[in-house]
C-alpha cells in the first residue's frame, strides 16, 4: 500500500519534544504524548528499545503425549465388571484398584493351584521315602532319580499355578481386581457396572502425569536454523503477561519438508503444567541462540492489518504503519525481529483511529 494512502498527518504541535527528539536519544523507559492537529486526537508513543538474545520466532504447535506415557488396562480373563472404582480424569497411583472384575477362568486358576499343591505334598513325600529306601540298598538308585525329578514337576506346576492367580489377583469366588499399572489420570473408562470384558478394547486408559510433548510446524524460513536442544516456552492458558512461561527442549528435527504443507515438523519436550493437556494448540516461541538483536515496544503498540502485524511508526509528522515481525509477547512488551530499528517511535494509543485514518 503506498505511503500516502497509509499515513497520517500530525503536525508537531510540541516543537520542544520534537526538537529534543532530534537532538538525543528518546528515553525508552518513558512514554511521550503528542496531539493530533485539528481532532485534538491525544497518541501517547513509546521508543523501540534494544532487546538482545531475540527469539528465532513463534510457530505452531500441538500438545501430545510421549509414546510411553499411555498404558492400556485389560482383563486376562473373560468376565463381568462387578464394581468400578474410577471416573475418566480421575488421579490414580501405582496399584490402585481401577475395577472388581468376576471371571469363571480364575475359579478353575484356584482348583487348579489346590490340585498341584495336593501334588506336590505327595510328591516330596515319595520323594523322600525313595531317597531312604536307595540309601539302605533296598531300591536302586534310579527309583530315588525319578521321584526326585516327579517332584521337580510337581513344585513347577504349583509355581506356574501361583503366577496365574498373583496376576489376577483371584479371590476363591473367581473375582480379580484390575489395578492401575503406573501413576497417572484416567484418561479413559470403557465400561461400566455388569458390563463384560475381556473381549473387546481395554477398558481403562492410564496416563502419565509426567513430560509432555509438543509437534511444531516450522515454516521454511526457520528450518535451517532450529536445532535440537534450542531452548522454547510456551505462554500457559489463562496465565497473565507477567507470568512466567513454561520451558523445554527442541528434541528432534525432521531432515525433510512436507509438501502439502511447506513445513517442516519437529517435536520439543516440555514439563507438565496446569492448563496443558493433549490434543492443545499453543504457541511456541523458539528461544535458541538467535544472532543478532532486535527491539522491543509495548503491547500496545501492536495491531493487525489485512492479516499482517504492524505498528504505526512517527517519520517526520506522520505515523506510518509498517509491517514487523513479531517472535514474542510478554510481560506487556512485544518483541519484534524485523521491521523496526532501536531508537524509532511508535504510537502505542489511539491505534484504532490510526488503522482507519490509514485506510482512507
Amino acid at each position: 500500500m503506498k505511503r500516502a494512502a497509509r499515513s497520517l498527518v500530525l503536525p508537531a504541535l510540541l516543537a520542544l519534544g520534537l526538537s529534543s527528539c532530534s537532538e538525543s536519544p528518546p528515553d525508552p523507559d518513558a512514554a511521550s504524548l503528542e496531539t493530533q492537529q485539528g481532532t485534538g486526537l491525544a497518541i501517547e508513543t513509546a521508543a523501540a528499545e534494544v532487546a538482545s538474545g531475540v527469539p528465532l520466532g513463534s510457530v505452531p504447535g500441538r500438545i501430545v503425549l510421549p509414546p510411553d506415557a499411555r498404558h492400556a488396562v485389560t482383563s486376562p480373563y473373560p468376565g463381568a465388571a462387578i464394581r468400578v472404582y474410577v471416573i475418566e480424569g480421575q488421579p490414580v497411583r501405582r496399584g490402585d484398584p481401577l475395577a472388581l472384575v468376576r471371571a469363571t477362568e480364575p475359579v478353575a486358576i484356584s482348583g487348579e493351584l489346590a490340585r498341584t499343591r495336593a501334588e506336590l505334598t505327595v510328591a516330596e513325600a515319595q520323594a523322600d521315602r525313595m531317597r531312604q529306601l536307595a540309601e539302605e540298598g533296598i531300591v536302586a538308585q534310579a527309583r530315588a532319580d525319578e521321584a526326585n525329578a516327579r517332584l521337580a514337576q510337581a513344585r513347577a506346576s504349583v509355581a506356574e499355578a501361583q503366577r496365574l492367580v498373583a496376576l489376577t489377583g483371584t479371590g476363591l469366588d473367581g473375582s480379580m481386581t484390575l489395578r492401575a499399572p503406573i501413576a497417572g489420570r484416567v484418561s479413559h473408562v470403557g465400561i461400566d457396572t455388569g458390563e463384560m470384558v475381556g473381549d473387546g478394547p481395554a477398558p481403562f486408559i492410564v496416563e502419565a502425569s509426567g513430560p509432555l510433548r509438543i509437534e511444531l510446524q516450522l515454516p521454511e524460513r526457520l528450518a535451517r536454523q532450529v536445532r535440537p536442544g534450542m531452548g522454547v516456552e510456551v505462554q500457559l492458558p489463562g496465565s497473565g503477561p507477567d507470568d512466567a512461561p513454561a520451558g523445554g527442549r527442541i528434541l528432534s528435527v525432521a531432515p525433510s519438508i512436507e509438501v502439502d504443507t511447506r513445513s517442516v515438523m519437529a517435536v520439543a519436550s516440555i514439563s507438565s503444567a496446569p492448563g496443558l493437556v493433549a490434543g492443545q494448540n499453543v504457541t511456541v516461541v523458539i528461544s535458541g541462540s538467535a544472532n543478532g538483536e532486535g527491539v522491543s515496544v509495548p503491547s500496545s503498540a501492536v495491531s493487525r492489518i489485512a492479516g499482517q502485524t504492524h505498528v504505526f511508526v512517527r517519520e517526520g509528522e506522520e505515523f506510518v504503519p509498517r509491517a514487523v515481525e513479531v517472535v514474542a509477547n510478554a510481560g506487556g512488551r512485544a518483541v519484534i525481529a524485523e521491521g523496526l530499528g532501536a531508537g524509532e517511535v511508535v504510537a502505542t494509543s489511539s491505534i484504532a483511529e490510526l488503522k482507519a485514518a490509514s485506510a482512507e
